[in-house]
């Protein structure tokens, strides 16, 4: 991870739970994407983003997660992100909170994939 974008990773009520804290843009677009393909297990299991913790977000950072929903699409795995009140502005400027299954925290998101 870049010094502007710090992340974790943890199994957690039958998901894969990745939780970033920093900075989403043109630096640390490969490093996010690299960080989760790291830790994706063999066996599909559901995955959530959670970007509460985002300082920033730039059309870059954007970019990653439409090529990571993108990826999860084809290999048809259930993928949820978690925004704060940054993230979801910038998220719904574009309109892609549905296609990024954009939740409202994590609590939500950990009921949607239990459901």
């Amino acid at each position: 991870m870049t010094v502007s974008l710090r992340g974790g990773f943890e199994q957690q009520d039958g998901c894969l739970l990745f939780s970033f804290t920093g900075q989403l843009d043109a630096y640390s677009e490969k490093q996010f994407l690299a960080f989760i393909n790291e830790h994706l297990t063999s066996s599909p299991q559901p995955l959530v983003l959670d970007l509460s913790r985002i300082d920033f977000i730039d059309s870059s950072g954007l970019g990653s997660l439409v090529q990571f929903a993108k990826q999860c699409t084809q290999q048809r795995t259930q993928f949820l992100v978690v925004g704060n009140a940054r993230v979801v502005q910038t998220v719904k400027l574009v309109r892609l909170e549905e296609f990024l299954h954009l939740q409202p925290d994590l609590d939500t998101a950990l009921g949607a994939i239990a459901a």
